[in-house]
């Protein structure tokens, strides 16, 4: 009986030896794969040389990550400080004004650059836009021939292609996992003012980028079409593409129950609307549901989006925000 005993308990001992061992060569396996992910995610964050495509189509061979930076378009600057490269931007539009810091930057040009400038200030790279291509004819060749790469960033029409964008100047730039934390910030700030708004009764909403003889409103195939439809909002200017002039009898026959206002050049703009001739009729008059939105929070293509898109939902539908 005792020999049975002593067989029975080596077999046991035999079996959670086994167990043990195969155990810690599945942790072991475990650690290694999680080792080789990460070196995998290493290499893809931060391996140079990097070639890079832009809007134009255009490879971009960069040997390192840039240490000196212009950028041509306030959305990319927004981009590049949001990626904590302050100490590496040497150039921005004259137009840029977020974050406060960018005021301390040498500016280089609005529309027509000053490229001699630029080619002074010695950037390793030149973040321009796709919007404003033509405005760079000829400039990139002598750019180029300065030794100064030239990226230029698609002009993204949604959310989606904005994420893209900055997930390219992170890649670009170094900061790749900075750009995907900033990404993962935004998509989380629109699920919240998502779900506030599951329950909402849609409105139908007019916005307004100027103001009279020339009022102009986005239609669809808009960045602001995309951000109504996000938000449960009908555009009353749905039914014509893009940007246009808009007559104040088609706003008043369209009635909308609110109307946003998205500049700030026109003083007391939110008092004049109602005083047009026969705006009196519309219901957004009519409750007092004229509201003005930051221009920039809601257009630029960069990371205060997302609280652009809340700063919309909350004009539209305060009640929801309460």
């Amino acid at each position: 009986m005792k020999k049975y005993w002593k067989i029975g308990l080596s077999a046991f001992l035999a079996l959670g030896l086994l167990a043990a061992c195969g155990e810690q060569s599945k942790n072991d396996q475990e650690a290694a794969s999680q080792t080789q992910e990460q070196q995998v995610t290493t290499q893809q964050e931060a391996t140079f040389p990097l070639t890079i495509t832009d809007a134009t189509g255009k490879d971009i061979v960069l040997e390192a990550p840039p240490e000196r930076m212009v950028s041509l378009i306030p959305s990319n600057t927004e981009i590049l400080f949001s990626l904590g490269l302050n100490d590496k931007i040497v150039g921005v539009n004259d137009y840029d004004d977020y974050p406060p810091e960018v005021a301390d930057k040498e500016k280089v040009g609005s529309m027509d650059f000053n490229i001699e400038q630029i080619i002074a200030l010695q950037p390793d790279i030149v973040f321009a836009h796709e919007s404003g291509i033509a405005s760079l004819e000829g400039a990139m060749e002598q750019l180029e021939a300065a030794g100064v790469k030239v990226f230029v960033v698609t002009n993204a029409s949604n959310f989606n292609e904005t994420y893209t964008t900055m997930e390219q100047l992170g890649r670009a730039t170094g900061k790749l996992p900075e750009a995907q934390k900033m990404i993962a910030t935004m998509k989380a700030k629109v699920e919240e003012v998502q779900a506030k708004l599951q329950d909402v009764k849609p409105k139908k909403v007019f916005v307004e980028t100027s103001d009279e003889p020339e009022i102009y409103t986005p239609g669809k195939d808009t960045f602001m079409q995309e951000m109504l439809d996000m938000i449960h909002a009908e555009n009353i200017a749905a039914d014509t593409d893009g940007w246009f002039k808009i007559d104040a009898e088609q706003i008043i026959t369209k009635n909308p129950d609110v109307i946003v206002v998205t500049y700030n050049y026109v003083p007391d703009i939110l008092t004049k609307i109602p005083q047009r001739a026969g705006f009196e009729t519309i219901t957004a008059v009519k409750n007092r549901a004229i509201v003005q939105v930051d221009e920039n929070m809601t257009s630029r293509q960069g990371p205060r989006l997302a609280d652009g898109l809340e700063e919309l939902a909350k004009a539209i539908y305060p009640e929801a925000f309460e």
